[in-house]
């Protein structure tokens, strides 16, 4: 029978190859993305879940949050906060594209 501290183990050590699949999957799409000062950071509107994250990392404060009413035939929420870009400070740094969780940011040519 399986003990508890193998199963901790076995648990820990699993959680250590997932976690390197994963960070490398992501170096994998980090290295993709175009960036730079020919590309821009847009915004799939429908996606966005206004939840301050691209806010929180962008160093050049290229990104704002303005209050939309919320499009859904079942529910009435008067204020839903969406994400903008600036396009002039917005310098293609990608950061925003990484920290969100709904890939509702993508980038695009200038």
């Amino acid at each position: 029978m399986t003990e508890i501290p193998d199963l901790l183990e076995r648990r820990a050590v699993e959680q250590a190859r997932i976690r390197r699949l994963l960070n490398s999957m992501k170096a994998e799409e980090e290295a993709s993305l175009k960036g730079g000062d020919d590309a821009v950071a847009w915004v799939k509107e429908e996606q966005c879940i206004g939840c301050d994250q691209c806010t929180i990392v962008c160093d050049d404060d290229a990104i704002e949050l303005y209050d939309t009413p919320l499009a859904s035939p079942i529910m009435s929420v008067d204020v839903n906060r969406k994400a903008r870009i600036l396009r002039d400070p917005c310098t293609g740094c990608k950061l925003c594209v990484l920290a969100c969780p709904t890939d509702a940011i993508l980038m695009i040519d200038r």
